[in-house]
């Protein structure tokens, strides 16, 4: 009997260490937007989606090409931010402190250029 209960409660152990591992995360990541049809354009929201959703653990991307703000919802177990900035950074765009790759900044739209 006091197996069974030592391996009950390590189970749940488990269970609660996996659940908190899961719970999500809001990243704020500031960049340069210049196009104002950012989510309509092939060459930015696009892109930049996929990039970030390619990345395990995203569940939600926000673009907000006003405020030059995106805002990535992620699983912390899956991923980190570093992860995500140079995602963004990948298809030409800032991310915080981190420069835009120029090969991916070149293939943007002019609209997406400064």
């Amino acid at each position: 009997m006091k197996k069974l209960i030592l391996i009950l409660a390590c189970l749940f152990a488990a269970a609660g260490l996996s659940y908190a591992q899961g719970k999500a995360v809001t990243l704020r990541v500031n960049t340069r937007i210049y196009c104002d049809h950012c989510k309509e354009c092939p060459s930015c929201g696009n892109q930049l989606e996929q990039a970030l959703y390619a990345i395990k653990g995203v569940r939600r991307v926000d673009i907000h090409e006003k405020t030059m703000v995106i805002e990535v919802v992620y699983n912390p177990g899956k991923t980190d931010p570093d992860q995500i900035r140079r995602a963004i950074t990948s298809v030409g765009y800032d991310a915080d402190e981190l420069a835009a790759d120029s090969a991916a900044y070149g293939k943007l739209d002019d609209c997406c250029k400064k």
